[in-house]
């Protein structure tokens, strides 16, 4: 499925990873996630040029209750901007679609959330890997629809969205089985696509870059409490106190495309001091 959106040559999509909106039944996380949220939402309207769309790549509620759902659908109601969404593994399909529909919450033949989206010049594919608790998940008939829906447009720079990182970030409580059978069918389909400039993920609940087949991995900072940056081992069987989540400020990706490239930034979202302004020339005139 597809639909066209936007145009001209320079445009900017802004991605929103990790919302975890949640309702009164934990306040000190509905309180604390909404406001960051509305922060960075802040920020992202506030940017210039405005980006054409908004991408929420998973995890958009704590529970997948449909009630959270309610919750999201009344904050993202105050957007200007359209929002496309993906399914984390904190997601219910059921619950999702149970109060989202239209362009941003497409399914595929298999009932997926997953679909295509072209901006001008450039593709977005989003991808379902939605599977447990915390593992990703990408079998058979997901990977055909994606070898299919690339096939569609090989040589339309693509941004493709995955929930979850198909590399480690080093946090290794949070890091797939390398060994898992979804990385290799994503690897297989990836594998020689150059229309696919990047791939988009969340997750991890902090910024991070890599390589998986040939293409960037860019991993975004979520909009709700980032996971501290530990690279030591850890036993996954017995817990040793250490800090796993903390209150950095919360933060998004900007998606720039520019003709056949595509650029990703890293945002911190608040109020910050100018430090310094433009005053004069940047080049004299010859």
């Amino acid at each position: 499925m597809r639909a066209a959106w936007g145009g001209g040559f320079l445009l900017t999509i802004a991605q929103i990873t990790d919302l975890h909106v949640t309702t009164e039944k934990d306040p000190l996380n509905q309180r604390r996630n909404e406001e960051r949220l509305r922060q960075v939402m802040q920020a992202i309207h506030h940017l210039r040029p405005r980006p054409v769309a908004i991408i929420a790549s998973g995890d958009l509620v704590d529970r997948g209750e449909r009630e959270e759902y309610v919750e999201l659908k009344r904050l993202m109601a105050e957007s200007e901007i359209p929002i496309f969404y993906a399914m984390g593994n904190h997601d219910s399909r059921e619950g999702f679609l149970a109060e989202f529909s239209g362009p941003g919450a497409q399914t595929d033949e298999n009932g997926f959330v997953q679909y295509a989206v072209d901006f001008g010049d450039m593709r977005m594919v989003v991808c379902d890997t939605l599977d447990g608790p915390n593992d990703g998940e990408y079998d058979e008939a997901r990977a055909a629809w994606l070898a299919r829906t690339l096939d569609q447009a090989p040589d339309r720079p693509t941004a493709v969205i995955l929930h979850h990182p198909p590399i480690p970030s080093g946090i290794q409580w949070m890091d797939p089985d390398p060994n898992s059978p979804w990385l290799g069918r994503l690897e297989q389909v990836l594998t020689g696509r150059k229309q696919v400039k990047v791939l988009m993920c969340g997750h991890i609940h902090r910024a991070f870059n890599g390589v998986f087949a040939g293409h960037v991995v860019s991993a975004a900072p979520a909009t709700s409490i980032q996971l501290t940056l530990d690279l030591t081992e850890v036993d996954m069987h017995v817990p040793d106190g250490r800090e796993i989540l903390v209150e950095e400020p919360p933060g998004y990706a900007l998606l720039m495309s520019d003709g056949p490239n595509l650029t990703t930034h890293m945002c911190l979202a608040g109020d910050y001091a100018p430090a310094v302004t433009y005053n004069f020339p940047f080049r004299k005139l010859a």
